[in-house]
């Protein structure tokens, strides 16, 4: 059912993602005119708080995370919150949060940022409040699970009361503007499409590097590793609508029926064809930071890097590797998707002294989004000693392009498609599973063939045995 809503609900709202990314970006769509005006926000959470006092901690994280020169209009915003505290856990304060949303005049958006732990007890006192109706959707924040079987179990909780086209799955990677433009630049450009498949394309290298450690997750962190916190969504993710084949239509059915087919086709991986780590002391940008057991406080055999060669087993992409490599304390933070190209059949200028490089399409995701086209092209001269030629980059800065556009964080498009009822760029539950049954078997075999992380130092781009893993095929990682 199609409908915009008018109330929002958030739990966990004052957690550190509504602080850091919800209020903010909900201020940011309000102050633009992007909320209808009777849209209403109720907060819950565990702590007390009345009315008032849930404004005044909203204005201190808007001010504490939004730039000065975006904080016009703060209390017409404000004047939207409400709040009713809540123990998740118990039946007994739901009626209670149902008066406190009141009755919406077209339909309410939940959006649950609570631990997985209390999705099912959530649902449960929704159904018991009459919050679950045909004009309320939910949004479900990661992580979704732990595994395939906990993933099915909290997904089996929320179908009991919501359908799929009202459940909402948010990867917030799906919201940033250089993610979107992947789909854009495959699409849309007449170009790209006939070279984008096997006979053209080399391989493909996909990078999340993070400089931080652990950043106050440990107990998360540790449970899950960087395959489970990173691979499983976010780089799957990116894979999907790189390898995906042409939707016939960009609607959220058609999108992400064409996802799944990759995901589907994914290869199963041997554990020779992964390498794990783990980061030891070392200096990143010139401080020095502790080891993951230091920060940890005691050891593990977590993994806080991961490498992997994928296939996807289709007509495609039959023989082309997708190099997947994420890891925290690596040397500069950076997302971005590489596209190698294949190198020329044959060289006119061979004859000539000249060297080849084949092209490569870097799409940088963040810090900066940006879309780089290496092209050769000759070096000016005369040429009476033979031929130069050098590979000259077209780079695209996306907020140069695009000077005069807003520049919006994930989680304000997102929100936005959560109450105006956009599925397009969240996630289906088949997409999920299809994940954790492909990293399930790789955390399987590591755990059969008992493979622990080898140790790598801060600020190296992670274990020695990565880089074996590209080069061993003639491929060297874009850095």
């Amino acid at each position: 059912m199609s409908f915009t809503a008018d109330r929002l609900l958030l739990f966990g709202a004052t957690g550190d993602l509504a602080q850091r990314m919800l209020l903010p970006s909900l201020f940011a769509l309000d102050a633009d005119g992007l909320l209808a005006p009777d849209l209403k926000i109720v907060g819950t959470a565990r702590s007390q708080m009345t009315d008032g006092e849930y404004r005044n901690f909203a204005r201190a994280a808007l001010e504490k995370y939004l730039p000065a020169d975006r904080r016009g209009r703060m209390a017409e915003f404000l004047n939207r919150l409400s709040y009713q505290p809540l123990d998740a856990t118990t039946l007994e304060g739901y009626d209670d949060l149902a008066a406190k949303v009141g009755t919406p005049q077209r339909g309410l958006a939940i959006f649950l940022s609570t631990a997985p732990s209390l999705f099912g007890p959530t649902i449960k006192g929704l159904q018991s409040a009459g919050l679950t109706g045909e004009t309320v959707r939910m949004c479900l924040e990661k992580p979704l699970g732990t595994d395939l079987a906990s993933s099915c179990e909290i997904n089996d909780a929320v179908a009991a009361a919501f359908p799929e086209d009202r459940i909402f799955r948010i990867d917030h990677y799906l919201g940033k503007e250089t993610v979107q433009n992947l789909l854009a630049l495959r699409f849309a450009n007449i170009m790209f499409e006939p070279l984008w498949n096997a006979a053209h394309i080399d391989h493909v290298q996909i990078t999340v590097a993070e400089t931080v450690g652990l950043e106050g997750r440990v107990a998360f962190y540790d449970d899950a590793g960087a395959i489970r916190d990173m691979v499983q969504n976010h780089m799957l993710q990116l894979l999907a609508l790189v390898a995906m084949e042409p939707p016939a239509h960009f609607d959220a059915t058609a999108v992400r029926d064409e996802k799944v087919k990759v995901l589907r086709a994914l290869r199963p991986v041997e554990p020779a064809q992964t390498v794990t780590g783990q980061y030891r002391a070392g200096a990143i940008q010139g401080n020095a930071v502790p080891g993951y057991d230091e920060e940890l406080g005691k050891d593990s055999d977590t993994e806080t890097f991961v490498a992997i060669k994928a296939h996807v087993d289709n007509w495609r992409w039959k023989g082309v590797p997708f190099y997947l490599r994420t890891g925290k304390r690596m040397p500069k933070r950076v997302t971005e998707i590489v596209i190698q190209f294949a190198c020329v059949p044959h060289s006119i200028f061979e004859g000539k002294g000249a060297t080849m490089q084949p092209n490569r399409l870097v799409i940088g995701i963040q810090p900066e989004e940006n879309i780089t086209l290496s092209l050769m092209a000759k070096v000016p001269g005369l040429d009476r000693e033979g031929i130069r030629l050098r590979s000259v980059p077209l780079n695209i800065a996306m907020p140069d392009a695009f000077s005069g556009a807003v520049r919006r964080i994930a989680y304000e498009r997102l929100l936005l498609d959560l109450v105006e009822g956009d599925q397009t760029l969240f996630v289906r539950r088949d997409e999920v599973e299809a994940q954790w049954e492909w990293v399930d078997a790789i955390r399987a075999g590591w755990k059969a063939d008992d493979i622990t992380p080898k140790t790598y130092t801060a600020g190296s781009w992670g274990p020695s045995a990565a880089i074996a893993l590209a080069e061993r095929d003639g491929v060297t990682w874009h850095e």
